[in-house]
């Protein structure tokens, strides 16, 4: 059976469009795999360096896992640098690329 999809999505109450995202505005952190930091490093690692959620950091990781790599954070460039800075220090190859 075929999906339906509306043609126009309406955001929930209090959720808030994030500017600093889309539309060429922005910054992304991607991770990429490597065969020497565990599971719970890179979950612990991104919680660290995001402030994202344990779920999302669990999603994050496995994408990076079965993927090879993933992006992790989307922000402003200083932000961005920030994050992929801590996330280097226990050895992860990690770019920040302007969308």
């Amino acid at each position: 059976m075929p999906v339906i999809m509306p043609d126009t999505l309406i955001r929930p109450e209090g959720v808030e469009k994030d500017s600093s995202t889309g539309g060429g505005s922005g910054n992304i952190v991607v991770v990429y795999n490597n065969d020497y930091n565990t599971e719970a490093e890179v979950i612990h690692i991104l919680i660290a360096a995001t402030a994202c959620t344990l779920h999302e950091a669990e999603i994050e990781t496995w994408e990076v896992d079965n993927l090879g790599k993933s992006v992790v954070h989307h922000g402003g460039k200083e932000e961005c640098e920030r994050a992929a800075s801590v996330i280097r220090t226990i050895g992860i190859h990690v770019e920040v690329i302007e969308e």
